[in-house]
């Protein structure tokens, strides 16, 4: 009866220009979900493909044109193929640790660099954060030759180990910014209470801030991970008999045939994938923190 006597109170214009403004709402959102759509859809038909390029027979991979239906026939034939090659199980074995090594080093000298960033002012801070970004700014190809002549000189070089120090000092720059960022996020504010209530500033920042910006770590955790599984010209130019996947790929890429690179493409894309999986609910909790 209300809603009624609003209405009969409302007048026709007022209702056209609420119905229009729904409208726009509606297409407004409508567009949003088909971009949003379109987008996965442009992301996801290529991983897709590979996956099931790489689950297939050699001779499927061949052919064309290729079967609509995916995965016929299944077969595990281009990836026995593909770890039989020579060089491969190593090479993945070699990213593994390179990556891993990566991430933990990464996020032990970002975590406090980052800290310290965000939460005191000393001499030298702006010029330390832009010098962060230099770094990050010079390309690996300039840097190749003088770090392929001081690896030789020091006798580091062809080291899985001293790729890693080389991978690290790659995804610092990018990781201090972004710990950094969200240790800032954070209001100073909750560790000065928590220190009230009798916390040393040790106590109050693994108690208090660091269960907040643990979302925040496993991202830039994630990203560190990519960034190193990834990188292909540095381990080309600091490794010869221990290569990494991407390396060793992009070596016999030339010579190699469609169901090895369909296959390569699968290893490269795969421990990524599952290493996000498992880091997903950091990454949800750090979106909803950002949004709040």
């Amino acid at each position: 009866m209300s809603e009624q006597i609003l209405e009969t109170a409302v007048s026709p214009e007022v209702l056209a220009v609420q119905q229009k403004h729904l409208r726009r709402q509606k297409l407004n959102r409508a567009s949003t979900y088909v971009i949003a759509i379109l987008i996965s859809l442009w992301i996801l038909i290529p991983i897709f493909f590979i996956f099931s390029m790489a689950f297939t027979t050699q001779e499927a991979v061949r052919a064309y044109p290729k079967s609509v239906l995916p995965f016929i026939p299944f077969s595990l034939d281009t990836m026995r193929f593909f770890l039989n090659s020579e060089g491969i199980v190593p090479g993945l074995m070699n990213s593994v640790i390179v990556a891993v090594i990566t991430l933990l080093l990464s996020t032990i000298i970002a975590a406090p660099a980052g800290y310290a960033i965000s939460r005191y002012i000393f001499p030298g801070r702006n010029f330390f954060r832009l010098s962060i970004l230099a770094v990050r700014a010079f390309p690996i190809v300039v840097l190749s030759i003088p770090l392929a002549v001081l690896f030789i000189q020091t006798g580091i070089f062809d080291s899985i180990y001293s790729l890693a120090l080389m991978h690290t000092a790659l995804a610092l720059p990018t990781t201090i910014l972004v710990v950094g960022s969200v240790f800032a996020s954070i209001p100073y504010e909750l560790e000065e209470a928590a220190m009230v209530f009798g916390c040393t500033p040790w106590q109050a920042f693994r108690h208090v801030v660091l269960p907040l910006v643990l979302p925040g770590i496993a991202a830039s955790a994630v990203f560190t991970f990519v960034l190193s599984w990834n990188e292909v010209f540095a381990a080309s130019i600091l490794t010869l008999q221990n290569r990494t996947l991407p390396a060793q790929i992009l070596f016999s890429l030339s010579n190699s045939s469609e169901a090895y690179q369909f296959a390569g493409g699968f290893f490269m894309l795969i421990p990524a994938l599952i290493f996000m999986f498992f880091i997903r609910r950091y990454l949800f909790n750090m979106w909803g923190q950002v949004t709040k």
